[in-house]
């Protein structure tokens, strides 16, 4: 459990350090190449204040939105002590989205905004950042666990109990 607390302050930490570069070295040219392939773009930092939830949805809604990932933040919280046990997967995933709420919810409180500030130019999506991809990711994986990791866990507990009762 120190291991993930420690992993949440770093990933909460480094969301907060990029959007503070983003806030005063970004802002002021507004867009800058990032990655690109010759003249092909890959990805663009690009400076915004977005002020409503995933891909702008929700615009303005700050009481609601910082109300809303509050909850499920503690929820989240509730989930990783509840669920420690069960995989390491899991627990990882679930600190994961701990630490990308937060890092969102910390500048919903300050700002009444979130910095913004990967923008992906091989197709059309949402400007990004650092707790956002902890979200993705998260939210994948656990995907991933209940899809296939999950379905094992349950299956060998099954077949454990009935070796008891034979």
């Amino acid at each position: 459990m120190t291991f993930l607390i420690i992993l949440a302050l770093l990933l909460i930490g480094a969301d907060q350090a990029v959007k503070y570069w983003a806030s005063v070295s970004l802002k002021p040219v507004g867009t800058m190449d990032f990655i690109r392939l010759g003249d092909f773009k890959i990805l663009d930092l690009t400076y915004l204040e977005n002020t409503g939830a995933i891909f702008g949805s929700m615009k303005g809604q700050r009481w609601f939105l910082i109300g809303f990932t509050s909850l499920v933040i503690l929820a989240g919280i509730a989930a990783l002590i509840l669920l420690r046990k069960r995989s390491k997967l899991l627990s990882f995933s679930i600190t994961l989205f701990i630490a990308g709420g937060i890092g969102n919810l910390i500048d919903r409180v300050r700002f009444g905004y979130v910095v913004d500030m990967f923008e992906i130019k091989l197709f059309r999506f949402a400007v990004f950042n650092v707790a956002d991809i902890c979200v993705t990711a998260a939210f994948v994986l656990i995907i991933i666990y209940g899809l296939f990791i999950d379905p094992k866990i349950e299956k060998a507990k099954k077949a454990a109990e009935a070796e008891l009762h034979e």
